[in-house]
């Protein structure tokens, strides 16, 4: 039972990189956006890397067809300066949407020229240790990747198995997270 009431703090890792380029993964809600913005204000980022793929709900009816465009929307309606946001977006696809979302970063900042050895990811909750691992499996073994694990307030972090959500969030990504960790192989880049 250890085991399972540890899941939660050992999936939330946090784990800091000095400087680097902040990244926040654009699906997370609201508040972990919010907390993205400070960040890239009071630890004096350049600027604040929005990844992520297609919208899986109300595309037809949103003028952001990305995770990534509407997570900067988000940023720039909590004040950020639209040149302080980069949108990354990813393409489509079924699984594995979290290690395309670090490749298509890895592609844009080699498309822009810019150099990058350290990655500071801020993702929600129990995502931040997969995050970590599969931006580490696709940045390369050079990349020093952080990660921040921004609370998530649907559910008690220290009593998480008491709701559905919780249980439910939780065990799916300790499973997710034992398929990215002994299963998943990245595929080779062309």
């Amino acid at each position: 039972m250890t085991l399972l009431f540890g899941a939660y703090p050992f999936l939330a890792v946090n784990t800091r990189v000095s400087g680097g380029l902040l990244v926040v993964e654009g699906w997370v809600p609201d508040y972990a956006l919010a907390f993205a913005a400070r960040e890239l204000r009071e630890q004096h980022y350049g600027k604040l890397y929005v990844t992520g793929g297609p919208l899986e709900r109300g595309s037809p009816l949103s003028a952001y067809k990305t995770y990534a465009q509407l997570g900067a929307a988000t940023l720039v309606g909590f004040g950020l300066k639209p040149d302080e946001i980069e949108t990354v977006p990813s393409p489509s696809v079924r699984q594995d949407r979290t290690f395309v979302s670090a490749v298509a970063l890895k592609h844009w900042l080699a498309d822009h020229g810019a150099v990058a050895k350290e990655f500071q990811v801020i993702s929600l909750g129990p995502h931040a240790r997969r995050t970590r691992l599969l931006f580490e499996d696709a940045l390369g073994p050079k990349a020093r990747v952080g990660v921040t694990a921004v609370r998530d307030q649907n559910y008690d972090p220290h009593r998480w198995w008491r709701t559905s959500e919780g249980f439910r969030i939780v065990t799916g990504e300790l499973i997710a997270y034992g398929y990215a960790r002994f299963l998943f192989r990245p595929p080779k880049e062309e």
